[in-house]
């Protein structure tokens, strides 16, 4: 039998301890050529130049995944290596030589790569115009791309993914020269000291993610922190909370595992003692791989539920800035479908402001409660003689300038109330404006403009229809359509994007944890042989296997969690929205995806232990 035939042989016998890695492998690979299909396809080009980003969004996408593919499956060979010692070690005993056991790794690796690559790619050319299509629905887009496929995002995806496993197989090869024959056998054996922390250094971890969150819920616009430090402000915060993680896991969770084993009427309970004692040594050997999953998991529900929150809140944000389906300067012109149109007349008044001279739009009560009930919007109080009310959509009390006064027809007029919803559209008339009464109008002797708004049943699909009222060259035109399209075209981007990197990111690290786990059971198979043979029933090893394993999966995800709601905390602030909604849907999806592979992990263990 030949060194090739054994590898072969090798694969299909390790099969079942492959699949995960060669799943999650070929999921990468898939989403990759996605990624370089958007890059390269010259059927994309059009989407291109709708969103002007989008092409560099997937270029840069598809740089971050190849380095993270690169390092996991570089990590998950590293674990298949360690796992495979004392095999190692017996081709040795038998008098194989090391080049030999070292190109039968590399064989095997190649043949497990290979694999991998045809599958992802075969999957990834009928599954990229599948995902293409989604990216479609998501950007609200009505471009028909047909079957999709880049000749360039084939050879792209074909030569890194080439590379990756060539040097991950060489990487095994050089592996072998490193190891002594004893050290292969007895691998396993290596005593390691009881797991100790002090009590200074648990406190230290915790006060550390302590500020690391006081600096991250600090206001950007207010906070003197942020004025001293500036873009150093995020990377204090980024460094403090990786420190803090890694104390956490080093330390804290040490310090609290050995306090709960000292408590005697807990640790004495059925197998308690035995989960805590192995608990204190899986977690201090994990401890960076634990830090790692953590802040990848935090990085991942951060950016995934950011983003998803923007594109949730989408049309609404639309329908804030753009109330009126078309707006423009001058007479009215034919819109096929409206069901409310008006004139505005708006005269421009100069008055002082903090930093020199600001331009207001001023307009009558009458036209502003006109505008209200076209939109089905309820109408203010009457207003009082002279009252002014100043409307400002993007009034932030945090830094925007303050309006107490204004000079109206020579006189100084007080500002009564300030408004946050506008009924104009903001593009045309400016954001900002003023509402006086009718007689107070009249008596102003600025020049008036004419401004005509229209509003249609429905914005959304009036694209054609935008198209041809901007070809009439209309002055100063909005276009909710447009807007529309515009925002869903690079927030279902972002969207796709984030989705399905924060999916790699997920399976990826959830695969490290399984891989992590099943060479522990490798390990534990006679502990737990043991614990069977002196009548610990099944019922109880099945527990303390779920009790360890939900601490291992639940730790990092739990931190992961915790960074990530205090970073969206601080992101919701700074954008004065409120994220509850989406980011409970997305943590939800996130969580359900790794209970999978917790309940994966615990029903492979319990079958490799028994």
């Amino acid at each position: 039998m030949t060194l090739f035939e054994l590898a072969k042989k090798n694969v299909v016998r390790n099969l079942s301890r492959y699949a995960l890695y060669v799943g999650t492998t070929i999921f990468s690979i898939v989403i990759y050529f996605t990624f370089a299909t958007l890059k390269h396809s010259h059927e994309i080009s059009a989407l291109a130049e709708t969103s002007k980003k989008i092409s560099g969004l997937m270029s840069t996408s598809t740089f971050i995944l190849m380095l993270f593919v690169a390092l996991f499956i570089a990590y998950s060979n590293a674990f298949f290596l360690r796992g495979r010692k004392r095999e190692v070690g017996l081709y040795s005993l038998l008098g194989v030589r090391k080049k030999q056991i070292g190109l039968l790794l590399l064989f095997e690796n190649i043949v497990i790569g290979a694999v991998s690559l045809v599958i992802g790619i075969i999957l990834g050319i009928f599954g990229a115009n599948a995902l293409l299509q989604l990216l479609m629905r998501l950007m609200d887009s009505d471009l028909n791309i047909g079957f999709a496929f880049s000749a360039s995002a084939f050879i792209e995806t074909f030569l890194v993914f080439l590379a990756i496993f060539l040097f991950t197989s060489f990487q095994g090869y050089r592996v072998i020269y490193r190891f002594k024959l004893i050290d292969l056998f007895h691998a396993d054996k290596s005593g390691e000291g009881v797991p100790t922390a002090k009590g200074w250094v648990a406190l230290t971890g915790i006060l550390t993610i302590g500020v690391a969150y006081w600096l991250a819920l600090q206001d950007l616009m207010t906070s003197s922190l942020w004025k001293t430090l500036g873009l150093a402000m995020p990377l204090l915060i980024i460094g403090l909370s990786v420190i803090g993680s890694a104390l956490l896991f080093h330390s804290v969770l040490i310090f609290g595992l050995t306090w709960l084993k000292g408590k005697e009427h807990w640790s004495w309970k059925r197998l308690n003692l035995l989960t805590t004692s192995q608990l204190l040594y899986r977690i201090r050997g994990n401890a960076k791989t634990l830090t790692l999953i953590s802040i990848i998991s935090a990085t991942a529900i951060t950016a995934g539920g950011a983003i998803f929150s923007v594109y949730y809140y989408a049309e609404e944000n639309v329908a804030s800035y753009t109330p009126y389906t078309y707006a423009w300067k001058g007479e009215a012109v034919e819109v096929n479908g409206a069901t409310f149109e008006s004139s505005v007349e708006q005269k421009t008044i100069r008055t002082e402001a903090q930093y020199g001279e600001r331009e207001l739009g001023v307009i009558d009560e009458s036209t502003y409660r006109h505008l209200l009930q076209g939109l089905g919007v309820a109408e203010p109080a009457p207003f009082k003689q002279g009252e002014v009310v100043w409307v400002d959509p993007f009034y932030d009390e945090r830094y925007s300038e303050n309006l107490e006064s204004v000079e109206l027809s020579g006189q100084t007029v007080d500002v009564s109330t300030r408004l946050e919803e506008s009924p104009l559209n903001v593009m045309t008339f400016g954001g900002s404006f003023l509402v006086v009464v009718d007689d107070m109008f009249k008596t102003m002797t600025e020049p008036s403009e004419t401004y005509h708004v229209t509003l249609t049943e429905s914005f959304k699909n009036q694209r054609d229809q935008s198209e041809r009222l901007a070809e009439l060259g209309l002055e100063a035109f909005s276009s909710a359509p447009d807007v529309y399209a515009e925002t869903m075209a690079m927030n279902g981007a972002l969207l796709f994007v984030g989705t399905f990197l924060g999916l790699v990111f997920l399976v990826a690290t959830g695969s490290v944890i399984y891989f992590k786990t099943m060479t522990e059971a490798e390990d534990d198979r006679a502990k737990y042989t043991i614990l069977q043979k002196i009548g610990i029933s099944d019922r109880d090893v099945r527990r303390t296997v779920r009790q360890q394993i939900l601490v291992v999966f639940l730790a990092p995800f739990a931190l992961g969690i915790l960074h990530a709601t205090v970073a969206l905390i601080a992101f919701s602030n700074l954008l004065s929205m409120n994220f509850t909604i989406p980011v409970l849907v997305w943590m939800g999806v996130y969580t359900s995806i790794y209970a999978v592979y917790y309940g994966i992990t615990v029903r492979r263990f319990m079958t490799a232990v028994r």
